[in-house]
């Protein structure tokens, strides 16, 4: 598959960047010192970490060279790495392990939540926003065309029901708390919904081979 691109990805870049900082604002770990972005892409959601935590240590996290690339640029006084997040493990726990719209593209959730947990400290935070579009017109059209032009299946499947994630982190011993937000985005134009879609959602389809 081709690599991310960041230029694309960041012409929405507000819109892209909001739910980090709603998610952000629900966070209460004043004291944090070890902080991993996972799918951290351009630097975007890692840049508001650095803001809140300016004397943290903050990695960044992706397999994406082109993005690494991007978020370094912006962020020097941060680590990036390339890496695999299902078999990621940090140096040391973490205080924070922040992942934004990375973890909805990973299968084997019962299996990637309860990894992710353990690389955290006993007081530590795991905090995550997947969108939940599969269901949504644009995600469900995306898989009928693909069925009709034969085009091969993408490796992603629908989330979890909310009940579904709270037993399973529950059964970490964890102090959960979910919330479901819906993110409507006015755009000026078809071309500009394609150019959204193109970035994340329909990236993989239009890379299939027929």
């Amino acid at each position: 598959m081709q690599d991310w691109n960041p230029d694309l990805y960041l012409q929405f870049k507000q819109e892209r960047t909001r739910p980090s900082y709603d998610l952000i604002s629900h966070i209460h770990a004043d004291n944090a010192c070890n902080l991993t972005d996972l799918g951290c892409g351009p630097g975007n959601s890692t840049q508001i970490l650095r803001e809140m935590y300016p004397l943290a240590r903050i990695i960044g996290v992706d397999n994406s060279p082109a993005m690494l690339v991007e978020a370094k640029k912006n962020l020097p006084d941060c680590q990036f790495i390339n890496a695999n997040i299902e078999t990621w493990v940090p140096e040391i726990k973490q205080d924070l392990i922040f992942a934004n719209a990375s973890l909805q593209w990973l299968p084997d959730h019962n299996l990637l939540f309860p990894h992710l947990v353990n690389q955290l400290k006993s007081n530590g935070i795991l905090a995550i926003q997947m969108p939940n579009n599969w269901n949504e017109p644009t995600h469900a059209l995306m898989r009928k065309v693909a069925n009709e032009q034969t085009i091969s299946a993408v490796n992603r499947t629908a989330l979890l029901s909310i009940a579904e994630y709270y037993d399973l982190l529950s059964t970490t011993h964890c102090s959960v708390d979910i919330w479901q937000t819906t993110y409507y985005h006015v755009m000026p134009s078809i071309d500009s919904i394609i150019d959204w879609l193109s970035a994340t959602g329909l990236r993989p389809y239009l890379e299939k081979p027929r």
